[in-house]
């Protein structure tokens, strides 16, 4: 028991790195939504005891430039310098306070910086870039822990739920070159993978837990998924096909697990290894799926390391890519006939940079701040 509870001021920032998603979010163009979900902070609320709050700053980077259709890379696009990249900066500020022993509730803020280089966008001709930033969708939502401390002492599981606010612009514009009147400039809607929200409210489901396999080494496990039941936002894509010309509102998904083992005394080092899948599904499960979106999924090994000083502690992930998906699309199946399979491509990253620092505050320290 005295381990398991050692183990918790360490296994939290395990779980406060990048989600599949929002960042979150994954490693390319199909995780196309760059949020935090609830699952990110959910961790933090075993920690805690009623009134006491757990804040965390999270950044996360990659660069996706790798182009798959299905499972098969197409090296050719970087040989003819006809890849896309994406470069993404994300910054999220976390909050979960313990209602109770059990119950807590997540707030996720997030603040994106994106840039995409492309030729075809820019008439085939030229390689251009196109930006956005700004706030993107916010997450509020809770959590429970199944059981109580006394009665876990080989681990406990959380089940969370929450909302997503259609707060970041899923409206986006950038200068697109060689499209407008004459061949000139444009402005236009941004590509779906850097837009900053999708215009949908979303319901995410969580669960969430760790176990003791021994004194010293901790089994953790994370999973959530979004429903996103609207259908098409209204933005256009400007792309060839009539049945993509409006960007889809799609759901995700994301699942990791892995290993936990703190090095030394309970306030230092300690290590982790998993793995991860992430994506956007085919088909939504609550209302249709008309529109463009990029289907697919990423899976990752991700190995981490966090070090603990007193109320603070500094987490680092890298998730690297071993399998990337490019899914066909139901605008791919439904397009298609037997003289010409359609099936879309998305560009990936190698890896996922993720670096969190978070500080837990005491009930004292929490009913200092609320006299202010």
């Amino acid at each position: 028991m005295k381990n398991f509870i050692r183990c918790q001021k360490y296994i939290y920032i395990t779980l406060i790195g990048l989600f599949l998603s929002q960042d979150l979010i994954a490693q390319g163009c199909v995780a196309i939504r760059q949020f935090s979900g609830i699952g990110n902070a959910v961790g933090q609320g075993n920690i805690l005891e009623k009134g006491e709050l757990n804040i965390s700053a999270n950044y996360r980077y990659f660069k996706s430039f790798r182009h798959f259709r299905g499972t098969q890379e197409e090296p050719d696009r970087l040989t003819n310098n006809t890849e896309v990249i994406n470069w993404t900066h994300l910054v999220d500020l976390n909050i979960s306070y313990a209602f109770s022993e059990r119950v807590f509730g997540v707030l996720s803020v997030p603040y994106a910086y994106n840039e995409r280089s492309s030729l075809y966008e820019h008439g085939r001709t030229e390689r251009h870039t196109t930006y956005s930033q700004g706030l993107t969708d916010l997450i509020i939502g809770g959590g429970y822990w199944l059981f109580s401390g006394e009665n876990s002492p080989k681990g406990n599981m959380a089940i969370g739920a929450g909302l997503k606010i259609p707060t970041g612009n899923y409206k986006a514009t950038s200068r697109f070159y060689n499209v407008g009147p004459n061949g000139g400039s444009e402005i236009r809607p941004v590509d779906q993978s850097i837009q900053l929200g999708d215009g949908g409210f979303g319901i995410v489901i969580n669960g969430q837990g760790i176990w003791s396999l021994g004194k010293t080494t901790f089994l953790y496990y994370d999973g959530f998924y979004m429903l996103n039941p609207r259908n098409t936002n209204g933005v256009q894509t400007f792309r060839r096909r009539e049945s993509e010309a409006i960007m889809s509102v799609p759901d995700q998904f994301a699942l990791r697990a892995g290993l936990f083992k703190p090095i030394g005394s309970a306030h230092g080092l300690a290590l982790s290894f998993g793995g991860r899948i992430e994506g956007v599904p085919v088909r939504d499960i609550i209302g249709k799926s008309e529109g463009f979106r990029r289907p697919g999924y990423i899976v990752s090994a991700e190995p981490g390391a966090s070090y603990m000083v007193k109320d603070f502690t500094l987490g680092l992930t890298v998730p690297i890519a071993l399998l990337r998906n490019r899914t066909r699309s139901l605008t791919d199946i439904l397009d298609s006939n037997p003289d010409n399979k359609i099936h879309g491509d998305a560009a990936f990253a190698d890896y996922l940079v993720n670096l969190s620092l978070a500080w837990r505050i005491s009930k004292k320290e929490s009913d200092l701040f609320k006299s202010f």
